[in-house]
This record gives C-alpha cells, sequence and structure tokens, in this order.
C-alpha cells in the first residue's frame, strides 16, 4: 500500500465526512440565521450564558483570529454581547442576548432532523462517537496528525 495515496489517510476520510455533515447542517441553519461555527458557540452559550473568548476558543479548538470576526458577525445580528471582563481587560466576555436564547427552541428540532438524514443508526452514531473521542483523547484533543490506514501490523 503506497502511504502516500490520498484515499490512504484517515485524516482525509474524516475530513470529507466532516464536510458532508456541515453540509448537511446548512439549510437547517439557513433557517436559523447561523453558519456552523455560529451554532457552535450558540450550543456552548445556551449550556453556559457566558464564557470568555478563550474558554471558547478552546472548547470550538478555533483561534482567536478566527473566532473574533465570527463573534463580532453574532453580536451585529444580536445574538452575543461582547465586553471586557472588568477584573481582567485582557479577557472578553461573550455573552447570550435574550434573542439569542430564544433561538434555542427553533434549534431543538436539528438534531432530530439530521439524524433522518445520516444513513446511520443511533448505536452506530455513538460507537463512531466513542471513537472519535477516544481517537482524539489519546491524540490530546488538539493534535494535527494525519492517520494513514496501517499495513498488515503497522500502527495507525
Amino acid at each position: 500500500m503506497d502511504k502516500l495515496t490520498l484515499e490512504n489517510h484517515v485524516c482525509f476520510a474524516l475530513h470529507v465526512l466532516s464536510r458532508q455533515i456541515t453540509n448537511l447542517y446548512r439549510p437547517l441553519l439557513e433557517q436559523l440565521d447561523l453558519t456552523y461555527p455560529q451554532y457552535l458557540v450558540m450550543l456552548l452559550l445556551w449550556e453556559h450564558e457566558q464564557l470568555s473568548v478563550k474558554e471558547l476558543g478552546e472548547r470550538l479548538t478555533l483561534d482567536s483570529g478566527t473566532l473574533t470576526p465570527l463573534l463580532k458577525r453574532m453580536e451585529q445580528k444580536g445574538l452575543v454581547t461582547r465586553q471586557r471582563d472588568p477584573s481582567d481587560e485582557r479577557l472578553v466576555q461573550i455573552r447570550i442576548t435574550q434573542p439569542g436564547q430564544a433561538l434555542k427552541e427553533a434549534a431543538e428540532r436539528i438534531p432530530a432532523a439530521l439524524a433522518k438524514e445520516l444513513p446511520i443508526s443511533a448505536a452506530e452514531a455513538e460507537q463512531l462517537k466513542t471513537q472519535v473521542d477516544g481517537l482524539l483523547n489519546r491524540l490530546g484533543h488538539h493534535s494535527t496528525a494525519c492517520l494513514v490506514l496501517p499495513v498488515g501490523n503497522e500502527p495507525v
């Protein structure tokens, strides 16, 4: 097996799968006027109401150069507020607004709608999530490793 053949790279298969799933989200999120990264921010804020930009970046594995313009657009839409932390001016706190909170009810139908589009059972989805979470944990969650399918007894 040629290790430099694109189709032999697990990272490529995961990349394509991620893009396909994001594409399934797109029409559902358009109804909420959210992009997929904005939806991820909203998921965290529906859970926590307020997080710092640093905390959001860590949880979403996004750097501030990506996150800051995204949050500015969300603030312009009235979904969040951005405010410097009075106890530490270096930190910017992101808080969900009432209009942002109101989107939660409409968003609650998204997981079920997406599940109907995915050709995978609930048990298979749970198993896949467990495997991916396990791999992320073993890679330290922030790895940029690109895995190649094993040949014989070679490690992945």
